[in-house]
């Protein structure tokens, strides 16, 4: 598996993703927003989009569907239940789905409500597993659940679903966050030793080279996949005097997302 993380350099900071299959040069582009430059890496490395697939339904994730499907005469794929928010899906799928790219390159589809009720992360069948999460898991952070979103459900879809992925998995999320995101997790874990330590290497990075981060990483130094922390817990007690000393997890990641919301 073949994969190309595109820096979009806008305002929201988006990734877009090519992945491609190296026996056959088919790919894959996922919320390709920058069709110019997701159109031009393809080009460069010759290799022919036939898929496009959504994560989820915001603008800045299908704003270059169009163009590229004009240009590549691709097929669309979104969440089954996405199809009155996102024109033009060719395939609409669910949990365990399976999205093939040329001969070598399989995609489980998971279904990931929170950020959105139709969102969709993929994780790869490969040697080194790699999940492509949009905007559900970011790299020392959480998607908000602003525009048609749930906290509980977010919450369900990191515990049961993210947390449990084998620890090596690489996470490659929609949108560069990673510097708010450490500060913030140090604003809740003043103790975090492993976000102290990554902090000064990615203060004002270029994400276009930023590091990608593992499920392992992730459970060091996102805060909200520590909701066991005992600073994290004391601290949002501070802030929320009526938690009771020992709150459930579920009650710890909706305060969080609270507090992240206007932090």
């Amino acid at each position: 598996m073949l994969v190309e993380r595109i820096w979009t350099g806008n305002a929201y900071r988006n990734f877009n993703y090519l992945i491609a299959c190296p026996e056959t040069g088919e790919a894959l582009a996922i919320d390709p927003l920058d069709h110019v430059k997701c159109l031009a890496v393809a080009k460069a490395r010759g290799w022919q989009i036939t898929q496009v697939l959504n994560t989820h339904e915001h603008h800045d994730h299908t704003g270059g569907n169009d163009a590229v499907i004009a240009a590549t005469g691709a097929k669309l794929i979104a969440h089954h239940r996405a199809g009155r928010s996102i024109p033009g899906v060719d395939r609409g799928v669910k949990a365990g789905d399976v999205v093939k790219v040329g001969k070598t390159v399989e995609l489980e589809c998971m279904d990931t409500p929170g950020h959105t009720m139709c969102h969709i992360c993929l994780r790869s069948h490969t040697e080194q597993p790699a999940l492509f999460s949009g905007d559900t898991l970011f790299n020392a952070g959480a998607g908000n659940c602003h525009n048609g979103g749930d906290p509980v459900a977010l919450y369900t879809t990191f515990v049961d679903q993210l947390a449990r992925l084998p620890e090596n998995t690489l996470v490659y999320p929609g949108h560069d966050y990673i510097e708010n995101n450490l500060k913030f997790t140090l604003d809740r874990e003043p103790d975090n030793k492993a976000a102290k330590a990554l902090l000064p290497k990615v203060a004002g990075h270029d994400p276009a080279s930023s590091i990608v981060t593992t499920i392992a990483d992730e459970k060091q130094h996102n805060t909200f996949l520590r909701l066991a922390s005992p600073t994290l817990i004391a601290k949002l007690r501070e802030r929320f005097p009526d938690l009771p000393e020992h709150p459930d997890a579920q009650t710890v990641f909706v305060r969080l997302r609270e507090l992240r919301n206007k932090w």
